[in-house]
């Protein structure tokens, strides 16, 4: 452990969203929660939270709304990292807004932010370690890991951004295409949400174009390989290539 805290940037905590609908995730949709959909037997959930482990993260905050009763099974037993649970089972808080809520158990230091969904394969270096010896909070509000659109697997979007040689971040414009994509893991700071609304649901999104427009939106391009598992299908697709990598 003393190696990975090292080398995580003295990152000790994570919020880990796994709130959402999950409603392009049929036929599981109604049965099982998107984030305990297994991938190479092992829920997406656990493929967070081991990640997180490693990284030498102490306590991890997770939202539920969804099925909520089975996230909450099925991670109580874990003790690294320590998850604690932000209940939204009354009122879906949104992107924004269940980070919000999760800030008095954040505290005031940087902290890693995680989709419950999100999956890669790693490259030499993880790629939490690799956020986090980036992060560099006198510049940056947050610090984003980006997936190269051309070479993931199960993603056919447009992209979400392009990046500066500095790393420095800008918006795809609406008819353009981006090489970028958000793979889904961050490093944020309290300071990224100092425009939020104080409660109820909201979007990361106007947090993002606020951090742009001050130039303190930043990423990193991910080693390895981003898998997009919004469907069934494409849950065969990242099996496959968990099955390749490992050859």
């Amino acid at each position: 452990m003393g190696e990975s805290q090292r080398t995580a940037g003295g990152l000790r905590r994570a919020m880990v969203l796994a709130a959402g609908l999950g409603t392009r995730m049929r036929p599981f949709n109604g049965q099982i929660p998107k984030p305990l959909v297994q991938v190479g037997g092992k829920a997406l959930i656990d493929y967070v939270l081991d990640r997180l482990a490693d990284a030498g993260v102490e306590r991890a905050v997770v939202n539920v709304h969804h099925l909520a009763d089975q996230i909450e099974r099925h991670i109580a037993s874990r003790q690294r990292p320590k998850v604690v649970i932000s209940d939204e089972r009354r009122e879906l808080l949104g992107t924004a807004g269940g980070v919000v809520k999760a800030l008095p158990q954040l505290g005031n230091a940087p902290f890693f932010h995680v989709n419950s969904d999100t999956i890669w394969i790693d490259g030499v270096q993880p790629n939490l370690m690799r956020l986090a010896d980036a992060f560099d909070a006198g510049r940056m509000h947050a610090l984003l890991l980006l997936a190269p659109t051309a070479t993931s697997i199960g993603y056919s979007g447009r992209g979400d951004f392009t990046m500066a040689p500095d790393g420095r971040l800008s918006r795809r414009g609406e008819r353009d295409v981006a090489p970028f994509v958000y793979a889904g893991a961050a490093i944020l700071t309290p300071a990224f949400f100092a425009g939020a609304p104080p409660a109820g649901p909201s979007s990361m999104s106007p947090l993002f174009d606020r951090a742009i427009e001050a130039e303190r939106l930043y990423g990193l391009r991910l080693e390895g390989v981003w898998m997009h598992v919004g469907t069934p299908e494409a849950v065969k697709a990242a099996e496959a290539a968990i099955v390749a990598s490992a050859a």
